[in-house]
């Protein structure tokens, strides 16, 4: 048991008895109790399962592979509509029953999945070059050739970089500012890591 995990419950009074329930369910199974993003977040060979947490008006346990689970009672929701694609919790007001049973066999089914490696991989979004740079490759084939050398990732940011604004005007600025970059293989954010 993590001592920091005690004080996350004791900070949230309103919900103290059920989070230490909700605690006590996943301690009875081999999850390791950790603190990260400053929740108590529960581990299997170092990999994240689960976490549990405590609002304003309500408490629950995330589920990080969540959209994995099968959830027949349908009592699991997307944890941000839009943004997160695996991630679900389970969410409890100050009034709610928790149903230990069930929430224990959402705990254990979500411990044999990650055992099992069933994960939903994100979906690759493709790679668009945009047409003020294809023009700028299509006048330097030594910048083209620098930029096909980079990885994905790199590539994406610069391309994104020059996508995301509006102005005509900004895109110029901002291709002047990455040539160099990309001609020494430098990613975009290189300049702020050490």
């Amino acid at each position: 048991m993590d001592h920091k995990v005690d004080e996350f419950i004791a900070r949230n009074k309103n919900f103290s008895k059920m989070l230490t329930t909700i605690r006590n369910v996943i301690l009875s199974t081999e999850l390791v109790e950790t603190i990260k993003w400053g929740m108590p977040t529960y581990t299997i060979n170092q990999k994240n399962v689960l976490g549990i947490g405590a609002f304003k008006s309500h408490y629950g346990i995330w589920f990080f592979q969540g959209s994995s689970l099968k959830d027949p009672n349908k009592v699991l929701q997307n944890a941000q509509v839009g943004k997160t694609k695996a991630m679900r919790q389970l969410r409890f007001t100050e009034d709610s029953n928790i149903d230990i049973e069930l929430l224990k066999s959402y705990v254990l089914e979500a411990i044999d999945n990650e055992k099992k490696g069933v994960k939903l991989s994100p979906a690759k979004k493709p790679l668009i070059i945009p047409i003020e740079l294809q023009k700028v490759f299509s006048e330097n084939e030594l910048l083209f050739k620098s930029f096909n050398a980079l990885t994905l990732t790199k590539r994406r940011e610069f391309s994104d970089y020059i996508s995301e604004v509006k102005k005509d005007q900004t895109k110029v600025k901002r291709i002047e500012k990455i040539i160099p970059m990309i001609l020494h293989s430098k990613g975009l954010h290189e300049s702020y890591k050490n």
